[in-house]
């Protein structure tokens, strides 16, 4: 899909409904896209609690032709460091070559009675592309029961760059639909980039 105006009027009416300083999310997405056509984007707005305050963070996924674009804002409260209130946002641009997974994992209820095409009850998408990557490491043994040498150590690496949960409870049933949207248009941007 190209970047048309449905599709930007799209993702500014999602940054608004997130209701979280749309103005700067906005503007900081659109510099980070630049010209480029968007095919696809999620908006995920995160409300956390941290001991006596309610702090709140929205993640924006857009994807173009080209490019896997996240935007992260983040509020702060006033600190040493400012004497007011305070917002920060980050963008990354990834070439979706680089993209080395997309884990999709879907929670349903009632399994037994799932009907295809039934909305997830919650969605969490993971997106790796070597970024970050989290290695878990365990000492290693062999079979023998009585065996005392030294094995090393066993483990697995995991790319873990990003992963958004997004529940029909907690975010409405459009955001979960946005969410299995993107996803796919994601795995399928990076199927035919390794073609």
């Amino acid at each position: 899909m190209a970047k048309t105006s449905t599709t930007t009027q799209g993702l500014r009416a999602a940054i608004e409904r997130s209701g979280y300083y749309p103005a700067l999310v906005a503007e900081a997405v659109e510099a980070a896209v630049g010209g480029e056509p968007m095919s696809s984007y999620l908006v995920h707005q995160e409300t956390t609690f941290d001991a006596n305050e309610v702090r709140r963070h929205v993640t924006v996924l857009v994807l173009t032709d080209t490019r896997f674009i996240v935007s992260h804002t983040d509020e702060q409260a006033a600190d040493t460091t400012s004497p007011t209130p305070y917002a920060t946002t980050s963008t990354e641009s990834v070439k979706i070559g680089r993209i080395s997974s997309v884990v999709l994992s879907r929670v349903v209820a009632n399994p037994e009675k799932y009907v295809p095409g039934t909305l997830p009850r919650e969605v969490v998408l993971t997106i790796g592309w070597g970024a970050v990557s989290r290695i878990d490491l365990e000492p290693a043994a062999c079979g023998d029961p009585n065996c005392e040498a030294d094995h090393g150590y066993t483990g697995s690496s995991t790319a873990d760059d990003l992963s958004l949960r997004v529940s029909e409870a907690g975010d409405g049933p459009e955001t979960v639909r946005q969410a299995l949207a993107f996803a796919q248009a994601l795995s399928e941007a990076t199927a035919d980039a390794g073609r």
